[in-house]
């Protein structure tokens, strides 16, 4: 199907009803400076280059400082030290270039799904090492100042900032970094895992050295070219929630842990547990954070409430400590129907769409009640790649006759050619994002880094979009899925009536209903039966790694913006995706699990898992990739990358998708500044997927009330 834009760049225009509902504005975003590199590995030789659409040069911190009111008061009672002694020898600046210098103080109200959730943490950047700029596109300093590789990219150098604080006012040390690898993810009573960042391209554990307090060496037995990216990635600190913890406060956190105190009690470490939630900074207030606000109060189920941190290492380009605004309020808010009404009257500052169920359905609704609320509605690229709701089949699913049909590229393809996307596009996402088989996300590097890359894009974006009905009917009646008895439904080729179940998650929003519907109707079309199966949310995991379900129908695939960094939609290799069975046992290659309960049957397995077929597209997928992680060529892996995406137009689609890169919605007061719209950012925004963490990669620290004083309490 012809589209009529090259969307590995940009999306399709929002219609004239929307564009009505929201103000845009231009600009782009900056750099930070400090060592920043393209986006996917170092060039030859670890040197490092500007980022696209930086300043020329890094930015250098201002020889002055200043700091919120609230704070200059402490310091003149003699209860906090002076900003120069709370800011590192050389703080961060906020490198955007639509952010503007802003007032101080003012409250900012927020809702969250439950108090638990780890999308809270993706309003804050504060923990990682290295930072996303430019959509993806770029990666910048953070806690890291300046970094370097060796030239096959097998030993990295990292070089903290000197001066660093916890929210306490304690030192942040390499030695945080240490407690949490030695004493939690080397230690086999704790369940941290080591990430993918601290090991090398042959899988195995980098050997972590702190040679003094701001300096950290990893050491590979193999080229790990994309571990920046990878230090890039969610907001970490979170308990592994949200990306790995990679730091505790050690002075804090050693007090709950065994090596250090021994009365300790002996289930100290399981999930949930007393270690976990004592050291979580998003449930216990008395848990240092190096975030830009510092939790003060917490109650379960209702509400969190934050205060500015007063030793934030993040600064504006005029000096000005961060974060502007004096407190959080974030109120749990279970049902996104109350959540969406209660924003409608006024009762909330800021909500990133999202989070809350948005859709583009909910823009008329808010911009009706914008004099009442003073609410304004921006629109930022979601980035994905199938749209909100994406479609898989589980190719290890339990019954044989099924499995061996989901596994026939015909069968796939059929369904993905009955579907008419184009009603999704009109009636769910009002004309907006472009239609799609299902890809990565098209803001991916490997897809605009040239013609050939846009080229590989758009063959795997077009493959089997459709909608063509006929061919659609004529592929399963190759297969031998027909209507054997006359009553108008089709039988698997073993004659068993064929039931196509769509599961979802039972509290899944309006925008997957919507599609889910869609998509039956055009299956039904076809002489289909089809049924939808919303289940409990906590059910879902379990049931489809034991292989139990056989779709699923509510998650959205997005990751960028390297792909590679994150494959895990492409290359099965965990449990919770299209080959769960095998993405498990790709999960114990090279280890004794590897080689133990052979004779037992996959799904009796413990864990449930199994090997891929020989010469099968999943066993070429891991070939490639496997190659793909020991490369240091930047390019080479480019091409790489597109193999795996050939592996997955020839014997695809393993998922599916239906808009791509439609609109995200977040929802700003009126009288809040520096919240980006579309124009701002370098390619639209990048919104959907965890591992670009937004809004916490556009600053939020950098929001600032136009009259602070009337947005107090």
């Amino acid at each position: 199907m012809k589209h009529p834009t090259d969307s590995s760049r940009r999306t399709f225009l929002v219609g004239s009803a929307m564009t009505a509902a929201v103000a845009l504005l231009g600009g782009c975003a900056g750099d930070g400076g400090g060592g920043a590199k393209q986006a996917g590995g170092p060039p030859a030789g670890g040197k490092v280059k500007a980022p696209v659409g930086s300043e020329t040069k890094a930015l250098t911190p201002p020889a002055k400082f200043r700091e919120a009111p609230m704070l200059t008061k402490l310091v003149e009672a003699g209860t906090l030290p002076p900003v120069e002694q709370r800011l590192p020898t050389k703080p961060y600046v906020v490198p955007h270039r639509w952010v503007k210098t802003g007032n101080y103080g003012g409250w900012l109200r927020m809702s969250t799904p439950d108090t638990a959730n780890g999308q809270i943490r993706q309003y804050m950047y504060g923990h990682s090492p290295l930072r996303w700029l430019n959509d993806g596109m770029d990666i910048g300093p953070g806690l890291v100042e300046s970094w370097e590789s060796n030239d096959d990219a097998s030993q990295w150098t990292l070089h903290f900032r000197e001066g660093l604080r916890w929210s306490d006012g304690k030192p942040w040390t390499t030695a945080d970094v240490m407690f949490w690898w030695e004493d939690l993810v080397l230690n086999e009573a704790h369940s941290a895992v080591p990430p993918d960042e601290m090991r090398s391209g042959k899988g195995t554990l980098a050997k972590v050295t702190a040679p003094d307090d701001f300096t950290l060496v990893l050491d590979y037995d193999a080229p790990a070219p994309l571990t920046a990216d990878r230090l890039a990635m969610w907001v970490k600190g979170g308990n592994g929630d949200n990306g790995p913890i990679w730091m505790l406060p050690k002075h804090f956190a050693q007090q709950f842990h065994p090596k250090y105190n021994p009365k300790v009690g002996e289930n100290w470490a399981t999930a949930g547990g007393p270690f976990e939630l004592n050291t979580d900074f998003a449930r216990n207030p008395r848990c240092p954070t190096m975030t830009g606000w510092r939790l003060t109060a917490y109650r379960e189920g209702q509400f969190l409430q934050w205060e500015r941190n007063p030793y934030y290492w993040c600064v504006d380009r005029e000096g000005g400590q961060l974060p502007y605004v004096d407190r959080l309020v974030m109120n749990a808010v279970k049902d996104p129907e109350v959540g969406k009404l209660q924003l409608q009257q006024g009762k909330f500052d800021y909500v990133h769409g999202p989070y809350a169920s948005l859709s583009l359905a909910d823009v008329s609704g808010l911009k009706s009640t914008s004099a009442r609320s003073g609410m304004n509605v921006y629109l930022w690229d979601g980035g994905d790649g199938t749209g909100p709701t994406g479609f898989f089949f589980n190719y290890d699913y339990k019954d044989p006759a099924m499995r061996a049909l989901i596994r026939e590229p015909r069968f796939r393809q059929a369904l993905s050619l009955a579907f008419n996307r184009a009603e999704v596009q009109k009636s769910v996402h009002f004309g907006t994002g472009e239609l799609t088989t299902g890809t990565m996300s098209p803001k991916a590097i490997e897809y605009h880094v040239n013609a050939e890359g846009r080229k590989v894009y758009q063959q795997w974006r077009d493959s089997f979009v459709g909608p063509d009905p006929e061919q659609a009917k004529k592929l399963l009646d190759e297969l031998g899925v027909v209507d054997k008895d006359g009553d108008g439904k089709r039988e698997r080729p073993d004659g068993i009536k064929l039931a196509l179940i769509l599961t979802h998650a039972a509290d899944a929003g309006q925008v997957t209903q919507q599609t889910n519907n869609l998509m039956r109707r055009d299956w039904e079309a076809i002489g289909l039966d089809v049924r939808l199966d919303p289940i409990p949310p906590e059910s879902l995991g379990p049931r489809w790694e034991s292989g139990d379900l056989m779709t699923r129908a509510d998650w959205g695939v997005g990751d960028g913006p390297n792909y590679l960094v994150y494959p895990q939609w492409v290359v099965p290799m965990e449990p919770s995706r299209w080959a769960p069975l095998e993405g498990q046992f790709y999960n114990v290659r090279g280890t004794p699990a590897e080689h133990t309960q052979r004779d037992v049957d996959p799904f009796r397995r413990t864990p449930p898992r199994m090997e891929p077929e020989k010469g099968g597209p999943i066993e070429k997928l891991w070939e490639i990739y496997d190659r793909s992680k020991v490369e240091p060529d930047e390019l080479k892996r480019h091409q790489l990358a597109w193999e795996l995406t050939k592996v997955h137009i020839e014997f695809g689609p393993f998922f599916q998708g239906s808009v791509a890169n439609t609109p995200t919605l977040t929802v700003a007061h009126k009288d809040l500044r520096n919240v980006p719209v579309r124009e701002n950012l370098a390619m639209g925004g990048f919104s959907q997927p965890w591992i670009h963490p937004t809004p916490a990669v556009y600053d939020p620290e950098t929001y600032f009330w136009a009259n602070p004083d009337r947005h107090t309490g």
